[in-house]
């Protein structure tokens, strides 16, 4: 899981719809396939200058 800047402490703080078990399945599987995540992450990865700017208006 891509690093957002908060403990893994507060996690359920910011997504109170999962459980602590959710996200411990999850961190787990992120440390067990970090390099393919990050691959995946990378290669859907737009550009700001692919962003029409009034998007963001």
């Amino acid at each position: 899981m891509p690093r957002q800047g908060f403990p893994v402490e507060e996690i359920p703080t910011h997504l109170p719809h999962l459980t602590w078990a959710q996200v411990f399945d999850a961190l787990s599987y992120y440390s067990d396939h970090q390099a393919d995540i990050n691959a995946h992450i990378e290669r859907n990865r737009i550009l700001d200058s692919e962003i029409d700017p009034l998007f963001n208006e």
